[in-house]
């Protein structure tokens, strides 16, 4: 089973910056996607950033700039630096992560979100 551990939510005023961490733990062959996404309330939760295991990066268009993804593989975890926050930033950020259990067997999993309040 592989579980998913966030951290880093908050509230901050609008130009702050927060950092959201997530661990990947459990027993797994490799870790492929990761990526974290974000839910606006009463909106349908969307994507906001993925990196591959070599590291490539995309970006929502709302975020570039302002938003770096990054990950440490040897701690199977992913970051989330969020500069220069907008209220439009606020939301329910969730973690993704797909991988290997071991062949052929793949694994999609969710974190359990983390709440992200950009006051004006």
């Amino acid at each position: 089973q592989v579980r998913l551990a966030e951290s880093g939510g908050g509230l901050v005023q609008a130009g702050g910056s927060l950092r959201l961490s997530c661990v990947a733990s459990g027993t797994f062959e490799s870790v492929n996607l990761m990526a974290w996404y974000r839910q606006a309330p009463g909106k349908q939760r969307d994507l906001v950033a993925h990196i591959t295991s070599a590291g490539s990066t995309y970006y929502v268009d709302s975020v570039k700039g302002r938003f770096t993804i990054s990950r440490d593989n040897a701690k199977n975890t992913v970051y989330l630096q969020m500069n220069s926050l907008k209220p439009e930033d606020t939301g329910v950020y969730y973690c993704y992560v797909n991988g290997r259990i071991g062949a052929p067997s793949n694994f999609v999993v969710w974190g359990q979100g983390t709440q992200v309040t950009v006051s004006s």
